[in-house]
């Protein structure tokens, strides 16, 4: 996938259909916990979009993430979300009851919904990366000898 893949028709496609998907997946993040959807949707939305500029404009990709650093995000991710259910212990409370926070807001609803935004980018970024290190992978493995089979 270093060499761009497509011509005019998919070029077009492209620079139509990758904006969409990556405002509804930062949407689906936003409103996750109203709404259907949430972490994982959004991460998988936004790896799509990700992905496809990848794949249509080849390393050039102004949405390219390498390897290394998707591997690492996917780390920061999961210590996000990880470390938001912990923090509720720090503040007296049980474990997940974000009532608990450390973090002072007046309304406790604030709060509540403020560590579930946390938990829900912790888990978009975890999804969204790995899925780009899956697919890395993939084609890693299928360029080694040449051929995709």
């Amino acid at each position: 996938m270093r060499e761009p893949f497509g011509g005019l028709i998919l070029s077009t496609a492209f620079r139509i259909l990758v904006p969409f998907t990556i405002v509804y997946g930062v949407y689906v993040l936003c409103l996750g916990e109203f709404s259907p959807g949430g972490g994982f949707q959004a991460g998988a939305l936004l790896s799509v979009g990700v992905l496809l500029s990848r794949m249509i404009l080849g390393d050039k990709a102004k949405f390219n993430i390498s390897g290394k650093t998707s591997v690492v995000l996917a780390g920061v991710g999961t210590f996000l979300y990880t470390f938001t259910g912990w923090l509720t212990l720090f503040g007296g409370g049980n474990f997940l009851d974000y009532n608990f926070m450390p973090i002072q807001m007046e309304p406790a609803h604030e709060m509540h919904a403020m560590a579930i935004f946390l938990i829900e980018i912790g888990v978009t970024t975890c999804v969204m990366m790995t899925i780009i290190n899956l697919m890395d992978s993939i084609i890693k493995r299928g360029d080694d000898d040449g051929s995709v089979k």
